[in-house]
């Protein structure tokens, strides 16, 4: 029995390799070896319970959430907020000892929180900032490495996408998963801006100083350039801890506060209009494809027991709860350097969500968790988009980007050594909402 489960899992795996270094897209090579696997296993219908699995994935309501957000996040990137963010910032954090440095991530942080998306939150802070340094003579190492690090940050402060995947997958609270994003996002930003801020006192001239000067009136008066988005995250965010909204109609009411700002502030023409829906539908697309094809891949996978026997392999290790943390932080990291961040949560999760809270692990927790292996994977070659998102604002090399965001991959290694000593950071506000 033991030797069919082992040529059983060598034969699923082996497909899945081979389908992915074929270059085959990764939702289809996931119902490849899904249609592989039942049909040589099984003697289940292959094609039926194909069916079946992709009508029980798409009559989700809560996957509706993923698209409106997506859409107001494409809105937001077509209606100028990078420029208006710049300016209301630069007031503030001329003196600092890195200068502008930290408007990526500030920046960053800020639209991460209309946003939902890694790779949007880098182009539009990355489209205003690298030309702007560039033109005060700062350091385009440091530039381009926090703004690839700062990026990230899209994924772990709500509203974000692979958190609305993970929640559904897990089962957990879509609106408790946003909370316990807040604290683990504004400590990744802080570890941030602590780093560079030291970097700029120790070494002055990676960020020239400007010769303007601004009176306090001129730092509250361009707050005003904020009061747009802070406006959009209270709608969104708040109405979904208060109660007022689920998760599908704050990002609804987004959309709507979206289109608001972009019209009162004449930059969306019609044209941008549908440049940003023809956006949304496309990431939509992709998205939902490698939902489909791993939700198919997790009932296969199910059917086959082969989660549950790794599961009860690796329990009968009796490893410490922490060192499983490590080996399954070593196991995201390659992955990371081989695939996106949503197929990263969606084939993984099937196999490493029972052993994680099997070692006693909050599936809250495991999700902030996971999103910061899956935000190591943004700034890892050979796949991170965020490191292609700024070669294509910089034409810089792809190696060389990589290797100017190699302090930030480590500083994310150590937000999440801090978030697993210490897991109340993720679940102290989830623990706060009512209905815990």
């Amino acid at each position: 029995m033991e030797v069919n489960f082992l040529f059983m899992s060598i034969v699923v795996f082996g497909v899945l390799f081979l389908t992915l270094a074929s270059g085959i897209w990764v939702g289809i090579s996931l119902f490849i070896v899904g249609f592989v696997g039942m049909s040589l296993f099984s003697f289940l219908p292959a094609g039926n319970n194909m069916a079946s699995s992709v009508w029980a994935t798409v009559g989700n309501w809560e996957y509706v959430a993923l698209p409106l957000f997506i859409f107001m996040g494409e809105i937001l990137f077509r209606s100028g907020i990078s420029e208006r963010l710049f300016k209301s910032l630069v007031p503030w954090l001329y003196r600092l000892p890195s200068g502008l440095l930290l408007m990526n991530i500030v920046s960053c942080t800020l639209f991460a929180a209309v946003s939902g998306s890694s790779a949007a939150t880098t182009a539009t802070v990355g489209r205003i900032t690298l030309t702007e340094f560039d033109k005060l003579g700062y350091d385009r190492k440091l530039a381009m490495g926090s703004l690839a690090g700062a990026g990230t940050l899209g994924f772990l402060i709500p509203p974000s996408l692979i958190m609305i995947v993970y929640a559904i997958l897990a089962q957990v609270s879509i609106g408790k998963m946003f909370i316990a994003g807040i604290l683990p996002g504004l400590l990744l930003a802080g570890v941030y801006t602590a780093y560079i801020l030291l970097m700029g006192w120790y070494n002055p001239d990676i960020a020239p100083r400007m010769e303007a000067s601004y009176t306090w009136k001129d730092r509250f008066w361009g707050l005003r350039n904020l009061l747009p988005v802070l406006l959009l995250i209270i709608l969104v965010l708040g109405s979904i801890y208060a109660g007022f909204a689920s998760p599908t109609e704050a990002a609804a009411i987004g959309v709507f506060g979206a289109t608001l700002f972009a019209v009162l502030n004449r930059s969306l023409s019609w044209g941008a209009f549908l440049d940003a829906l023809t956006g949304a539908v496309k990431t939509n697309a992709m998205i939902m494809l490698i939902v489909l094809g791993a939700g198919y891949l997790s009932r296969v996978m199910g059917f086959l027991g082969i989660p549950a026997a790794i599961t009860d392999f690796i329990v009968n290790l009796n490893l410490s709860p922490y060192v499983l943390m490590a080996m399954l932080g070593l196991f995201y990291i390659v992955l990371g350097c081989l695939l996106d961040g949503f197929s990263i949560v969606v084939m993984s999760l099937p196999i490493a969500l029972p052993m994680v809270t099997a070692s006693g692990f909050d599936p809250i927790w495991f999700g902030i968790y996971l999103i910061l292996m899956v935000e190591l994977s943004q700034i890892t070659p050979p796949v991170g988009f965020n490191l292609f998102v700024i070669q294509g604002l910089t034409g810089e090399p792809i190696l060389n980007i990589a290797r100017y965001a190699l302090p930030f991959f480590f500083l994310m290694l150590f937000t999440t050594a801090i978030i697993t000593i210490f897991p109340q950071i993720a679940l102290f506000l989830p623990q706060l909402m009512i209905g815990n």
